[in-house]
């Protein structure tokens, strides 16, 4: 594993270290590629909502200040790129997109933690549900925002703990790798489970994307230094895609500005 574009920082209030002490360890991995995609800031929530778990509006300049400075300094040890962890909320996203191109980033990851626009609803993705039309909710605003042509590629596409049907799952996690494959977005295989033993990557999805010829991607999803100096998780991962049944994984993502073209 060479590149690696899941990265968050302290600003997301759930992750430590400094964006230096990442890099270093990415040079010291072998990386020849870090991205860093915080938690996006959502400027535009109604009501004086708050959410909890990404950087605030007001620090996205400091953000963007701060890695273009560091890509700088270690321009000829590694490729630093600058991104976001992106829900796709329809109601703000027009208007969330508008605020992001005002600063400087090089692509977008589609991580949907929460339906509707996480406001609106109080359903979470994290909790095991047997519910099919919570799921059926899930992969229709993934693939909706896959439509918009603005995402890399979809991380943690298998995080919904879903207990119920089978059938089901199969059947709307198969439209999710469907519309994906058609797009040519890749799905990732997410590192932080594989070290978290998390209910993700799940064996039923990828048995799936498998089987609808999907390509996969590694993200690492360091929320410390330790997520990028893991040698050992990337490994499982490959062996886990293998046993699953997938064989297209790639390393490289269109930039947000190669996909505007």
């Amino acid at each position: 594993m060479l590149k690696n574009y899941h990265t968050h920082t302290w600003r997301c209030h759930h992750a430590s270290g400094t964006e230096q002490e990442y890099i270093e360890a990415a040079i010291a991995r072998g990386f020849k590629v870090l991205g860093f995609s915080d938690h996006v800031p959502v400027p535009n929530f109604p009501n004086g909502y708050q959410s909890g778990f990404r950087m605030n509006a007001d620090q996205a300049g400091e953000y963007v200040a701060t890695l273009l400075k560091l890509k700088h300094a270690y321009a000829k040890d590694i490729d630093i790129l600058i991104g976001y962890e992106t829900e796709y909320y329809p109601e703000l996203f027009a208007e969330q997109l508008d605020f992001l191109r005002s600063f400087s980033f090089d692509y977008l990851l589609l991580g949907q933690h929460n339906i509707k626009n996480e406001y609106d609803s109080d359903r979470s993705l994290h909790t095991p549900t047997a519910d099919c039309g919570l799921l059926r909710e899930y992969v229709d605003q993934v693939i909706e925002g896959l439509e918009t042509g603005a995402f890399a590629y979809v991380a943690h596409p298998d995080l919904i703990p879903f207990v119920g049907d089978e059938d089901d799952y199969a059947a709307e996690m198969s439209r999710l790798c469907v519309a994906a494959r058609e797009m040519n977005i890749p799905l990732e295989c997410n590192l932080l489970g594989v070290r978290d033993h998390r209910n993700y990557p799940d064996r039923r999805f990828w048995q799936v994307a498998a089987a609808e010829g999907c390509t996969a991607i590694l993200g690492c999803d360091a929320h410390g230094v330790s997520g990028i100096l893991d040698t050992d998780g990337p490994k499982q991962a490959r062996r886990f895609l293998r046993r699953c049944g997938v064989k297209n994984i790639t390393e490289d993502i269109r930039l947000y500005k190669d996909k505007q073209d």
